[in-house]
Order: structure tokens, then sequence, then C-alpha cells
């Protein structure tokens, strides 16, 4: 799923992370799917940061992602 994410268009990552609920979803799942593919400590610190913050961590990765065309730390 991570890479799935990472393979939409900007627009399509923007407008997922923007929604105010979609965003919480959409952050924890890849956050998970990444913590699936590669389970490291990393990724599973940003998975409990992602699920702890209830969306302020996905506005950042939303600035994140309009910056680089990635979520942060990913």
């Amino acid at each position: 799923m991570d890479k799935s994410f990472l393979k939409l268009p900007r627009l399509i990552q923007i407008l997922l992370l923007l929604i105010p609920v979609v965003n919480i979803v959409t952050e924890v799942v890849v956050r998970v799917s990444a913590f699936l593919r590669k389970p490291t400590l990393m990724h599973l610190l940003f998975v409990i940061l992602a699920i702890v913050t209830l969306g302020i961590f996905s506005w950042i990765d939303l600035v994140w992602c309009l910056l680089f065309h990635h979520l942060i730390f990913m």
C-alpha cells in the first residue's frame, strides 16, 4: 500500500491528505503497510506517532508531500 500511494499522482496524494478523516486513515494505512514490508524501529515509531497524534502528523505529511513528493521518513 505504501508503494502504491507513492505511485499516485501528486494531486491525488494531496487530496487524500487534505480531507480531515481520510488523512488519518491514509496515514495509518500507509505507515502500517511500510512497517509490515520493512519492520524497523523507525517505521514502528511513525506508526505509533500517526495513531497517537490523530491528524496532526498527517498535516505535517501534507506539507512534506507538497515539497518532496513523499511522506516524511518514507
